[in-house]
């Protein structure tokens, strides 16, 4: 099965199936631009499924295959710096990065400007590229910096903008509530909440029910 086929079924193993074949067909073709950018791609989401999923050892799994994302998607950058895939994969790599050695130790390595960066370029590519992942990205991107850093402000306007265009996604939703509730909204916040518990997301659901839990007794 190729690399492609093994990434679209979905499943976290298929997806980490898939790394080698795509690592393969870049050491053939280090040249080739969506080959890079869907190495980073595969790298990324399999991290990602991992952290989502609690897999044991998540946070060295999003060191390691978030910096290899990271990596890849760089170079897809300086083969092709108009298109999009390079920059957005290159910046969520680097986020699933920071997920693995944490917010701080990332900008200590000085993360913090390619990976904003990388966004702004996504969105003012294409702010509908992977669902919104550009608006999205932004958003988590403002909210979850340590203060002074932090924007709020400019965190809820990338996302008041996702929902007018995706109301019904978990993770937006989720993103959303959390940033309302920082800046005490927790009225606001709820039924948001409350729409992505009911969802069939199995992470963001499950988050949804937590912060419920949490945040409403």
């Amino acid at each position: 099965m190729s690399a492609d086929a093994l990434f679209e079924k979905g499943d976290i193993n298929s997806i980490l199936e898939s790394i080698p074949l795509y690592i393969k067909a870049v050491e053939a073709n280090p040249n080739d631009y969506e080959t890079n950018w869907k190495c980073a791609r595969a790298h990324r989401e399999y991290a990602n499924l991992a952290f989502q999923q609690e897999i044991e050892g998540w946070e060295d799994i999003c060191k390691k295959y978030g910096k290899d994302g990271m990596n890849y998607g760089k170079k897809a950058i300086e083969l092709m710096p108009e298109k999009i895939d390079g920059h957005y994969w290159y910046g969520v790599s680097a986020g699933t990065y920071s997920d693995g050695v944490s917010i701080l130790k990332a900008l200590k390595e000085g993360l913090k400007k390619s990976t904003e960066n990388a966004f702004e370029t996504s969105y003012a590519m294409d702010k509908m590229y992977e669902d919104g992942g550009p608006m999205l990205c932004l958003g988590r991107f403002w909210h979850q910096l340590p203060f002074p850093m932090k924007n709020k402000k400019r965190a809820l306007g990338y996302f008041e903008e996702f929902q007018k265009y995706f109301p019904d996604d978990p993770q937006g939703q989720v993103f959303y509530a959390e940033l309302l509730i920082d800046m005490r909204e927790k009225t606001l916040a709820k039924p948001f909440l409350e729409k992505a518990a009911a969802s069939d997301h199995p992470y963001y659901s499950k988050r949804a029910k937590e912060l419920l839990e949490e945040k409403y007794k």
